[in-house]
């Protein structure tokens, strides 16, 4: 544990009835800084929040908040509060009685408690809205005052669980942005859990991925995506392609592979132990496809391939194609120079293989 961690855990498991749901999890988390666990439905990451929390109790393992022991202190005792996703305001009372009902349980006197109540909805950006009730808000002003409800407490930690679930597309990436300038703002240290990658990779300054109860890789966003550790991460972080073959020889940090149906690429390796005959799978991102003219770069890969459909998204435009028997994604030049591709159209697809990482199969 360091010195400056607002929250830090080693070995947590937490078991149900033969079923282990957190597994031998350890992090830390330097205070003021965004935190999202990641990771996909029934990987353990609720029931990890709850051990944080307080609402369970690890069967191993330690908790410390601010180099406190937390193991068996009541949640209502612990340095921490948690937004869910049905923020669980009360309708009966108005914004500003909503924020102030943790500082009235704390019997914070009426002018401190009013000051305090002012100064929050200034920071979340909604000053003159202490007398409205929450049924006359927006979603996004909701989510506001669930985050100064909690945040007026100063708490050392706040835990966030899917708290952006229940908003629409639109208002969801606004939040996103929002969120993170408002974690900065405060400097309260945030856990989010997600199993929205965008949410994890915009807001974090660290994100774990989980899985069956452990941590794949826990890193900045941008290392996720461009070095992901384990054929998963590689798979969950991002759009990726993944091209299985047999690997037929390594050359430094560069692999040699024969795709299924016989062509030949080559990508960075990304894990030990990899020997010529080995099943390997290619992951390569559609933005580090090229669609090869008469002018490919020399050190490029590539395979031919033939164009399924033009998917149109704004400056998310991509080809779905057909290659080495199986369907791949090329994102599309933002300046329009990718010529015109008609459907059954024959491509030639390339990369440089430093941008591909190749790992052992999965069986």
């Amino acid at each position: 544990m360091t010195s400056h961690s607002d929250l830090s855990c080693t070995g947590l498991v937490r078991r149900f009835s033969g079923h282990t749901a957190v597994d031998h999890v350890s992090l830390d988390v330097p205070a003021g800084t965004f935190f999202s666990i990641l990771g996909p439905s029934g990987c353990g990451k609720t029931t990890l929040l709850r051990l944080l929390a307080g609402f369970d109790k690890p069967d191993e393992g330690d908790i410390h908040i601010r180099g406190q022991r937390m193991n068996d202190v009541p949640p209502n005792h612990r340095p921490v509060n948690m937004v869910f996703q049905h923020l669980a305001l009360f309708p009966t009372m108005s914004v500003g009685e909503n924020i102030g009902y943790g500082l009235k349980r704390q019997k914070v006197p009426a002018a401190e408690r009013q000051k305090r109540i002012v100064q929050v909805l200034e920071q979340v950006g909604l000053p003159d809205l202490a007398g409205r009730n929450p049924q006359q808000l927006s979603g996004g002003q909701r989510q506001r005052v669930a985050l100064a409800r909690c945040l007026v407490l100063k708490p050392t930690l706040l835990l966030l669980d899917e708290p952006l679930g229940a908003l629409d597309l639109k208002l969801r990436e606004q939040m996103k942005v929002e969120l993170k300038h408002l974690q900065k703002a405060f400097g309260t240290t945030f856990v989010y859990i997600t199993h929205d990658q965008s949410e994890a990779m915009v807001m974090s300054d660290q994100v774990a991925v989980m899985r069956n109860g452990r941590f794949d890789q826990v890193a900045p966003p941008e290392v996720l995506y461009r070095q992901p550790e384990t054929p998963f991460v590689a798979g969950f972080v991002g759009d990726n392609n993944r091209l299985r073959g047999d690997l037929v020889s390594v050359e430094g940090e560069l692999a040699d592979i024969r795709l299924d149906d016989g062509s030949r690429v080559r990508g960075r390796i990304a894990c030990e132990g990899l020997e010529p005959g080995s099943r390997v799978d290619l992951f390569v991102r559609p933005e580090s496809l090229v669609l090869a003219g008469e002018a490919i770069n020399p050190g490029y890969t590539g395979m031919d391939a033939r164009i399924r459909t033009t998917l149109f998204d704004g400056a998310n435009s991509r080809v779905e194609a057909e290659a080495a028997g199986q369907t791949v994604y090329a994102r599309l030049p933002q300046d329009g120079s990718a010529p015109r591709l008609g459907e059954n159209a024959a491509v030639r697809l390339a990369w440089d293989p430093i941008l591909a990482r190749v790992f052992e199969a999965a069986t």
